[in-house]
């Protein structure tokens, strides 16, 4: 048997979700640290901090508490820690793993080790020697855990950091910056530098394992794993370890060769959705439309198995192309009185009822707004359903002007409330005195969430929406206050359902971007999967169908997507001044991210792309699209 070609240069395992590789990960923590208990010896650990190792802790601590997983022997050190930092700020590591692990287990005080950003600079230095000579001490570490920065870091040691590099203190990438933007409140605000271990400490650890989640950790995954050595990706010097590997999910592992490309790598599956991502693949490396690619096309892009199986590329293509064809429509709640065979959406009934989930108090008109405005326009009962406030992401100064109007209000009108005054009052005093690393007031919260609110009941109107089909769910796990989110809990699965239940919808629009940088959406699109699986058995499931859109950052790729609604420019340009709605989300919000493009800009940017793709494909041409892809439950 001929065995398949391997493209990857490090060792690397692919998870169906984070969830089944954290718990992988640490099932391996845990077995060192009973070998060393057993031995009488310490389990000397390199932990990281970040999103990506959240669950490999969650399930430690689940271990010590249910399995009796002690960790009297565990002996840590952290990978960095921002310079300067208070132990106890929001945005501090050592809190951070007091938060996540150290709190939580049997782990001696003494034993835990994270960088001391408090340090007066000329001291810096000693300190990362120290470090280095603690770890030494104990033979080095016996595990280290990464994670990868976008831009291919691991700890701090950013691109240009040599293989030999010691602990030190670090200049942060600007990269690096922006995407820790969210946690400090600004990019303004965010440390400059930072302390980290070195990559040669990394690199002796006994073993090292990476983890990875999520499309936007994809490109950096297959530099590291598929592309050469390079101090531009220091996760590559990974590729010269005796014992590393790489643990993501499939979302991560999108850009690997395996993947992206599996014909290349070993004999696939010809189903329809490979045959599918293969052609299209073809079509746009090679620059042509599908109906014009020829045997030849096949023969020299390692598509000769699919050649043979049809016989003709004109067959092929002619196949490929009728089913990218049937994705078009300009009705998303199905065209009434038309033969549904070969449309994406069903003819009855006529009119459905529809419930759009949107994460944020702006995903909605945003990611669908053209979709949102056809259902509307074409009769459909839609619901909208804000599943959060919203509330971090509107800046101080905005909620201060807010909350300074009302107060000016009632003084002018003698609009004698007290408690309103007081409340407002009180907002007013600590947003003027707020620090970096304060986190908002349960009031100060309410007043940005108000704002939010406000401005999605006005792109409702805009659009067309009466206000009894516009629901807050304000789902309990994003009050915190905080970038960081509580886990997602029973009240939130029951909001929804109560919702679904409410409608009994024949469709729902779901936001199915897991790229998203915050991850409300993931826990906003787990919760309802929770609620539509729970549901299913109920009779009106039986014709509810799910679409998944995504958010401002990322597009289903060209194969994946089942229903295209195309957009005229009369209609991007309707959807645009849906999108100016949402004005504390204008001007610099406090997470715009490394794209310095505002939320309408991205939104068109990406519909006019999707809209370009198809048409280099050989279809129609359209101004813009949405794009969406079924959940089959």
């Amino acid at each position: 048997m001929e065995q398949a070609i391997s493209y990857e240069r490090i060792p690397t395992r692919i998870y169906s979700n984070s969830d089944e590789a954290s718990r992988s990960v640490a099932q391996e923590i845990a077995s060192i640290i009973r070998q060393k208990a057993n031995e009488d010896k310490p389990a000397v650990l390199g932990l990281a901090t970040g999103s990506s190792p959240k669950k490999v802790y969650a399930e430690l601590i689940r271990m010590h508490r249910e399995e009796g997983l002690s960790f009297q022997n565990v002996v840590t050190y952290n990978l960095d820690e921002y310079y300067p930092m208070e132990p106890d700020a929001v945005q501090s590591y050592v809190r951070f793993m007091r938060e996540q692990l150290f709190d939580h287990v049997d782990i001696p005080s003494g034993n835990w080790h994270v960088p001391d950003g408090t340090l007066p600079l000329e001291k810096v230095a000693d300190f990362c020697r120290t470090y280095e000579e603690q770890i030494e001490k104990y033979g080095g570490l016996d595990f280290q855990l990464l994670g990868i920065g976008r831009n291919g870091h691991i700890g701090f040691n950013e691109p240009g950091s040599l293989v030999n590099s010691k602990t030190r203190l670090m200049t942060l990438d600007l990269t690096t910056r922006i995407d820790a933007a969210a946690d400090f409140g600004g990019l303004a605000k965010v440390s400059k530098k930072a302390i980290t271990m070195g990559i040669n400490k990394i690199m002796e650890a006994k073993r090292v394992v990476l983890l990875a989640w999520g499309e936007h950790k994809a490109a950096n995954v297959a530099r590291a794993v598929e592309g050469s050595v390079s101090a531009d990706v220091p996760a590559s010097y990974l590729q010269l370890h005796n014992n590393a590997a790489f643990v993501i999910d499939t979302s991560a592992a999108a850009d690997l060769t395996r993947i992206s490309t599996p014909w290349l790598v070993d004999a696939v599956n010809w189903d329809r959705p490979m045959v599918k991502k293969a052609v299209t693949h073809l079509a746009l490396q090679v620059k042509k439309p599908v109906l014009k690619l020829t045997n030849a096309d096949y023969n020299e892009n390692g598509l000769s198995d699919l050649l043979a199986l049809y016989g003709q590329a004109y067959d092929i293509n002619i196949e490929v192309f009728n089913y990218l064809q049937h994705t078009i429509t300009g009705w998303p709640g199905g065209k009434p009185n038309a033969d549904d065979s070969n449309r994406p959406e069903r003819a009855y009934p006529a009119k459905k009822r529809v419930i759009i989930f949107s994460p944020h108090p702006d995903d909605d008109i945003i990611s669908m707004g053209g979709t949102f405005q056809r259902l509307v326009d074409q009769g459909h009962d839609v619901h909208v359903a804000y599943q959060t406030s919203g509330n971090i992401a509107v800046a101080d100064d905005e909620a201060l002007r807010f909350a300074e109007f009302v107060v000016d209000f009632n003084e002018k009108f003698e609009a004698n409330n007290p408690k309103a005054n007081r409340i407002y009052r009180e907002a007013v005093k600590f947003l003027k005195n707020k620090k970096d690393s304060e986190v908002d007031t349960a009031e100060v919260r309410y007043i940005k969430g108000l704002i939010r609110r406000g401005e999605a009941k006005n792109t409702c109107r805009y659009v067309g929406l009466p206000k009894e089909n516009v629901h807050f769910l304000d789902m309990p796990f994003y009050e915190t206050g905080m970038v960081q989110k509580n886990p997602i809990g029973e009240a939130d699965i029951l909001v929804v359902m109560d919702l679904i239940e409410e409608i009994k919808p024949h469709q729902i629009y779901a936001a199915g971007d897991l790229a998203d940088p915050h991850g409300t959406h993931k826990v906003c699109l787990d919760a309802i999967m929770e609620a539509v699986t729970r549901l299913k058995h109920r009779e009106y499931m039986n014709s509810c169908w799910v679409w998944l859109y995504k958010g401002a950052w990322q597009e289903w790729d060209i194969d994946q997507i089942e229903m295209a609604v195309p957009m005229s420019p009369d209609q991007v340009l309707k959807k645009r001044y849906g999108i100016f709605k949402h004005q504390s989300q204008k001007d610099g919000v406090p997470f715009q991210g490394t794209d310095s493009r505002e939320f309408w800009q991205r939104a068109e940017d990406r519909n006019s792309n999707t809209a370009d793709l198809y048409n280099q494909l050989g279809l129609a041409e359209y101004e813009a699209m949405e794009a969406f892809v079924r959940w089959r439950f």
